[in-house]
């Protein structure tokens, strides 16, 4: 007698919606207080002037204004440089 059990459901096959992360207003596009500017896990992209980090590390504007995305050079703590992506909000 074979030893192959009857054709249940597999334990494959599922997959989790999309998460809609990314950026939400790009360069230079206006923005409200407390509009998204991006939704992101960890710190890819920090908060600069005029935006702040929500619990889930969303960048969200402060104050009404334009985005501005720049590039930046950070030191870490051991001495050693990198660069980093800010967004900041100008009035």
């Amino acid at each position: 007698m074979a030893h192959t059990k009857s054709g249940g459901s597999t334990k494959l096959g599922r997959d989790s919606a999309g998460r809609r992360l990314g950026v939400k207003k790009n360069h230079g596009e206006r923005v409200l207080p407390g509009q998204i500017i991006l939704r992101q896990r960890g710190t890819r992209y920090l908060n600069g002037d005029n935006v702040a980090r929500g619990g889930d590390d969303t960048l969200y504007a402060l104050k009404e204004g334009v985005v501005r995305f720049l590039s930046k050079k950070k030191t870490k703590f051991d001495g050693r440089i990198r660069s980093v992506k800010v967004i900041t909000v100008e009035l």
